[in-house]
């Protein structure tokens, strides 16, 4: 199965294989109940972070030995439960490493230099001409970054900041409480690129964002339930933080209607890896680990290898 959203390029690896494709050709996620009765007589499955694959999902797909992410996160997928039904889960690392971090920092310049709220006033007819403090927002250059998870994203923003001078700080899975609020004390820009586990769900809540200087920016480019969204809401309303530049919400596709409104906030549709290339790829790779593991050829982007 796919998504009609998804590049031709995948479609075209599936249909240039033996398999039968079942394509849902709507751009609209496919309802669950139709998901479900669909995958009945699946071998594979390719899915986007939209779909739920869990208990109900799997008793619904007794045939099912692969699901294929299209994407780098799996999230969406109960792996101790495709584990022990002996399902092999598939991603697409390494292919959207680049987008995903040439948008984070379009996120953090488009915050810190009121971006958004300039092409408005550009566009409104109100304005008046250049004025010295007129939309003042904060440098960029030479200020210090927390990158919260240093993974393939995480190692390619830090990257980046070099060509801003910025002092880089990084925590990991590894690194120990005190390490990660000493890391949000000093940052300017804290930019967030961890997977969600139980661990990471809601590290960002209130005692985080207190801990964050009050000119700090926030960014989150990786799951929306790694902050708690309604936390942020008020350290943003209340000053406890400058400003979020988001690609993820906790409840997506659902934003809270008061972070819709909040001025300081630069908000984006979960755009992280959507180049034309990028896309291309992550869909090609996608089909081509799905039929891998349908042919029981090698596959190297198995997220649970042990049930090979």
């Amino acid at each position: 199965m796919s998504r009609a959203e998804s590049p031709p390029e995948g479609l075209e690896v599936l249909q240039g294989s033996a398999a039968k494709v079942d394509l849902h050709d709507d751009e609209a996620p496919l309802p669950r109940a139709d998901l479900l009765s669909r995958v009945s007589g699946c071998d594979g499955v390719m899915v986007t972070g939209g779909d739920r694959c869990d208990g109900e999902f799997f008793a619904a797909a007794p045939k099912l030995k692969v699901i294929s992410c299209c994407a780098v996160g799996y999230d969406n997928v109960d792996l101790a439960e495709a584990t022990r039904r002996r399902i092999v889960v598939t991603n697409t690392p390494d292919v959207l490493t680049d987008a995903v971090a040439d948008l984070t920092w379009a996120l953090i310049l488009s915050i810190a230099r009121r971006v958004i709220e300039g092409d408005r006033l550009a566009r409104s007819g109100e304005w008046r001409g250049w004025a010295p403090t007129q939309m003042r927002g904060a440098d960029v250059a030479g200020k210090t970054i927390g990158i919260i998870g240093a993974g393939r994203i995480g190692t390619a923003v830090a990257k980046r900041a070099a060509g801003f001078s910025m002092r880089v700080f990084t925590v990991t899975r590894r690194s120990t409480r005190a390490e990660l609020e000493a890391t949000l004390r000093q940052s300017d820009f804290v930019s967030v690129h961890v997977p969600l586990t139980p661990e990471t769900r809601h590290l960002f809540g209130e005692a985080e964002f207190r801990t964050m200087k009050p000119t700090a920016y926030f960014i989150n480019m990786a799951r929306g339930p790694v902050h708690d969204e309604a936390a942020l809401v008020r350290a943003l309303r209340e000053g406890w933080i400058a400003g979020a530049g988001l690609d993820v919400y906790e409840h997506e596709p659902k934003i809270s209607p008061e972070l819709v409104r909040l001025p300081n906030t630069v908000l984006l549709p979960h755009l992280g890896s959507a180049t034309i290339e990028t896309r291309r790829r992550m869909a090609i790779l996608a089909a081509e680990n799905l039929l891998a593991v349908l042919d029981g050829r090698p596959c190297l982007n198995v997220v649970n290898p042990e049930v090979l």
